[in-house]
């Protein structure tokens, strides 16, 4: 029998367990690992690393404050090496107080992992951060969003950030929580860039009105709706219109991916007047409208939502000749009657002029009518007939 080679039997093993680990390389703590989710249990998410290796991420860190877990199988995750116990290899999607040592945080500004501190106090120009053992600065325009005017509603909160500033083996350390705001601004926006496109249809809600126009939600994107494409009709007052919280659908009109920025339409949703103009605005034809804006030119009449016609100060002028003023006898909000002079739909403007009502019309008829029984001579009613 020979003899056992305890050294060649031990050498064995251990290339059987680098082996095992073969395809997923070997990991360094805080390094960043591109994973998919394999598997859920009740305590844990398990990752892919190459072969039949798994990696364990504990479910916690994925889990809302209302229990609901925002991964399922198949989705893909960016996670940090932590360490290997029992022949586990640990990950976490930040650094917390359990893990930050020194070395850890250090690596986290190397490698730019998210950490998770604790606003503890306002202090001269900013925050200050605990984050395990170690303290940290966060200037106030590295938190949040976008500046708050109310610095105390951080106080007290876990908060994730990314380490700017590493000096001193951890006892300088600058951190910006508004990084990590923006990077997820900018993953929510690499998605939209794939989605969207000018001309489709979406749904968003009112995220804040201005004089201009309302900004919508679109998945953490603000897109802009000018006020001029809310309505066919003239937008007066726009939240007599809209509401912050509303949901509305709207076209994109156009997308600039350069600037970041998308311009919505509502009023294109809106079938266009201008199709049945022709039809429903014969020549010679009467209708009462609004007056809703006076010009030195003259003064613009709303028929419908989306179509307004001009009655020419001349014609406006000449309807009031018989009164003591040249101004013009209409004023902003009055309905008016008007006859359509002309309609030129290839550049969407109707000619009207005043004129008497359909009502006014049929009375005169009626008076005439019943005239011409009469035995009577009526000098009014022949030079009614006259004209």
């Amino acid at each position: 029998m020979k003899p056992l080679n305890l050294d060649a039997n031990a050498s064995n093993l251990e290339k059987m367990y680098e082996q095992s680990f073969s395809g997923m390389g070997f990991f360094k703590p805080g390094q960043a690992v591109k994973t998919e989710v394999v598997s859920i249990s009740k305590d844990c998410v398990f990752l892919q690393l190459g072969g039949k290796s798994e990696g364990i991420l504990d479910r916690d860190e994925l889990t809302d404050k209302d229990g609901n877990l925002a991964v399922k199988v198949g989705d893909q995750l960016r996670v940090f090496f932590l360490t290997a116990e029992n022949g586990e290899m640990r990950f976490t999607t930040k650094i917390n107080g359990a893990t930050a040592g020194s070395g850890m945080l250090e690596q986290a500004y190397l490698e730019k992992i998210p950490v998770e501190g604790l606003v503890e106090k306002e202090i001269k120009g900013g925050f200050e951060i605990r984050i395990g053992e170690f303290r940290a600065f966060c200037p106030y325009s590295k938190m949040g969003e976008k500046r708050s005017d109310d610095s105390a509603e951080y106080i007290g909160k876990r908060l994730p950030f990314k380490i700017q500033e590493y000096k001193d083996n951890g006892r300088s350390i600058l951190v910006s929580n508004r990084v990590i705001h923006e990077e997820a601004r900018q993953e929510r926006l690499e998605a939209l860039k794939k989605t969207l496109q000018e001309g489709m249809v979406i749904t968003g809600s009112i995220a804040s009105i201005q004089a201009f126009g309302a900004f919508v939600d679109l998945s953490g994107i603000q897109a802009l709706l000018p006020v001029s494409e809310i309505s066919r009709s003239r937008v007066e007052d726009i939240q007599a219109l809209l509401s912050v919280g509303q949901e509305i659908q709207a076209s994109i009109l156009k997308i600039d991916w350069h600037n970041e920025r998308i311009t919505l339409s509502m009023k294109s949703l809106l079938a266009d007047p201008w199709e049945t103009a022709m039809e429903k605005y014969p020549v010679g034809s009467k209708h009462t409208g609004k007056v809703v804006r006076l010009a030195d030119f003259g003064a613009f009449v709303s028929l419908e939502p989306g179509i307004d016609g001009l009655a020419h100060s001349s014609e406006l002028n000449k309807a009031s000749s018989y009164g003591t003023s040249r101004e013009l006898a209409v004023k902003v909000g009055q309905a008016l009657s008007v006859e359509i002079l002309g309609v030129d739909l290839s550049n969407r403007r109707i000619s009207l002029k005043p004129a008497t009502t359909l009502e006014e019309d049929a009375t005169t008829a009626k008076y005439l009518d019943a005239s011409d029984d009469s035995a009577t001579y009526n000098p009014f009613a022949a030079l009614l007939k006259k004209k």
